[in-house]
């Protein structure tokens, strides 16, 4: 374990009493918050395509069956650049 990474579990043990649901929520997310600061991973890239999808399906509200949706997410994921003007 790194120095930052005892420093941030120091802080936890000394903050707990006065942010009991922050202190919960890190140590719940512990190793993701770890990859952040050590490889500087995120989930920026699905939450992304969530986004996007959630953004289709509300605009394709009236899709007649799931096909012609799964057709229109696959159009806007390879030719997002076309189909956004």
């Amino acid at each position: 374990m790194g120095e930052g990474t005892l420093g941030l579990i120091d802080w936890l043990k000394k903050a707990e009493p006065y942010y009991r649901n922050s202190v919960a929520t890190i140590k719940r997310w512990f190793p993701e918050v770890l990859g952040y600061f050590e490889k500087r991973t995120t989930n920026g890239i699905v939450e992304g395509i969530n986004n996007k999808l959630k953004l289709l399906k509300r605009c394709g509200f009236g899709f007649r069956n799931f096909n012609n949706f799964e057709i229109r997410a696959l159009l806007l994921w390879h030719f997002h650049n076309i189909l956004a003007h």
